[in-house]
């Protein structure tokens, strides 16, 4: 919707960028964790959500008017990938590998559902939803909402540490970094309930 929206007007106003980097780099570090865990569900979702999310970030460069910040930010995404990747192939032994990438993917998880909120003031300031994306929040909710449930069936190893088991239960931890995207979706529908969008919006 976003993307169609961008090439339709040809122009990045009231789309947020940050989501975009956020989901990249959410996806490119769970693609990581499933790639070590050998993990069919985790590979195919985060190789398609990273390449998508790419493909939003490169349109969106394209038509941003200030380049300079987005390359930035982009350059910042890179730098930090390439020194998590080092971190954990060089610096982390193979047998807490899992355990330390499992716990950075769930950090990364929890700040990709946040971002959207970054413009929170913003909105209520204005009394205006426009830079809030509505089918990212929905799609927020169902895949926060859908990871959840995936996580209350997923005995997940990263949760041993030491030869015991972490004092989250195996069917709590998973879940965790996902509630912060239930909660932050829940928001954003209240915003849209309280500063209705246009009448050609009608969510």
């Amino acid at each position: 919707s976003d993307l169609r929206q961008i090439l339709a007007t040809k122009s990045v106003e009231n789309i947020q960028f940050l989501p975009f980097l956020t989901t990249d780099a959410n996806n490119l570090s769970w693609l990581g964790y499933g790639c070590l865990k050998g993990d069919g569900t985790l590979i195919t979702v985060n190789a398609i959500g990273a390449a998508l999310q790419t493909l939003y970030i490169l349109v969106y460069l394209y038509y941003s008017p200030a380049k300079r910040p987005v390359l930035l930010q982009v350059l910042l995404l890179l730098a930090v990938v390439v020194t998590g990747y080092g971190y954990f192939t060089i610096l982390v032994d193979t047998g807490t590998r899992l355990t330390h990438l499992g716990l950075f993917c769930s950090v990364f998880t929890i700040t990709m559902y946040l971002s959207p909120l970054a413009d929170l003031a913003k909105v209520v300031r204005s009394k205006s939803t426009r830079c809030l994306s509505f089918p990212l929040t929905v799609t927020t909710f169902v895949a926060s909402s859908g990871w959840t449930l995936y996580g209350l069936q997923l005995h997940d190893p990263y949760i041993t540490v030491g030869g015991g088991v972490h004092p989250l239960s195996p069917h709590v931890l998973p879940r965790v970094p996902n509630v912060p995207g239930i909660v932050t979706s829940l928001v954003r529908f209240w915003l849209f309930q309280r500063y209705r969008p246009e009448q050609d919006k009608p969510y």
